[in-house]
């Protein structure tokens, strides 16, 4: 009995000892190809005159250069310095590794639904869908003792109330106009609501500018230091739904640059140094095959399933770019998320496995 009892002792001290992650943070970059992640700027698109928003010499001196890592790089350069050092890049398709999503849809709410839910609803069909009756990751974290409480959610787009089912999930989300602090607002927050209420909307009231949505979320991170943090930009989507290449390529360069100062306050804090993961994905692709296509996705758009994401963090060995052949899912993000913190996310309907290759050392 005693040695029974010593073997379950040492095997608890070392699951204990092995989860290193106590936060986890995850980005969302709406509609954001995987072509220009891993191919840098398209010179089918910057070229064509009805895309380039009639400067294509800005685009070619900020993003272009002959070699396409150095392209993708000048768009992305903390996504390929710090997180393909640090972390793990899937959806290179050129290099046969493939992510799509599993939904039929192919646009924002069904792949959030299952990036968040871990299952594909095909009830689940619309942008406009009501409440999402599928329990969520974000949901199930809230639910447990080390992390009631200290759950948020922010996103650019005023359809994330209903994505994620705030009314039922009990965690705060902020979603495009939402306002931040409720009746009590800080001095901080009241000047974040003033600034987006009266800036400029070109997206009408239904998203607000994604710069918004950032320092809510930085203000919320500095502040009640969250253990689940998600943050959903909406530009890229927007920008190229518009048919402004620059635009959405600056989009996702400013994304890039929030997602150095998110790790940076990260890695100079102590409740997060060295034991949060980072988890930075897409709702959809877009389209390629027809190039004039690359503004928009759905089903009957080719390549609009085709998506990346990316990981880093204490639990995820540094592998850098995958370039193994592979097919993986979106649905498999929610279950990912949940054992990168050490739990097994359960729920009411099916949950798909994690991407098992992101924990292999």
């Amino acid at each position: 009995m005693k040695k029974l009892f010593l073997s379950a002792f040492i095997l608890t001290s070392f699951l204990s000892s092995a989860q290193k992650t106590e936060n986890i943070i995850i980005i969302t970059t709406d509609g954001f190809r995987w072509q220009e992640v891993f191919k840098g700027i398209d010179p089918a698109i910057a070229n064509n005159k009805n895309f380039n928003q009639g400067d294509s010499t800005y685009i070619y001196k900020t993003y272009a250069n002959v070699d396409i890592k150095e392209s993708r790089k000048k768009i992305m350069p903390f996504f390929w310095s710090e997180i393909v050092s640090k972390g793990q890049i899937y959806g290179n398709r050129d290099l046969g590794n493939k992510v799509d999503v599993a939904n039929p849809y192919w646009f924002s709410y069904p792949g959030y639904s299952e990036i968040m839910t871990g299952n594909v609803d095909p009830k689940v069909n619309s942008n406009g869908y009501k409440a999402n009756p599928n329990v969520n990751v974000l949901e199930f974290f809230n639910k447990q003792s080390k992390l009631k409480g200290k759950v948020a959610a922010f996103g650019a787009w005023d359809a994330f109330d209903r994505i994620l089912n705030e009314e039922r999930s009990g965690f705060p989300v902020i979603s495009a106009f939402d306002k931040v602090g409720g009746n009590k607002p800080t001095a901080s927050q009241k000047l974040l609501n003033d600034m987006r209420d009266n800036s400029y909307k070109p997206f009408q009231e239904g998203e607000c500018l994604d710069v918004f949505t950032h320092y809510q979320a930085m203000d919320e991170l500095k502040t009640k230091k969250p253990k689940v943090l998600y943050i959903a930009y909406g530009e890229t989507d927007e920008w190229a739904h518009h048919g402004h290449y620059r635009s959405y390529l600056d989009a996702a360069n400013q994304v890039d640059k929030w997602i150095k100062e998110i790790w940076t306050f990260v890695q100079n804090d102590p409740q997060y140094k060295n034991k949060t993961t980072l988890f930075i994905t897409v709702d959809h692709g877009r389209g390629d095959k027809v190039k004039d296509q690359w503004t928009d996705h759905g089903s009957d758009v080719p390549g609009a399933s085709q998506i990346w994401f990316a990981a880093m963090g204490p639990e995820i060995a540094p592998k850098g770019e995958i370039k193994t052949e592979s097919q993986l899912y979106q649905k498999q993000f929610a279950q990912t998320m949940a054992k990168s913190m050490g739990y097994n996310f359960t729920a009411d309907h099916p949950v798909d496995s994690e991407v098992k290759e992101v924990f292999e050392k």
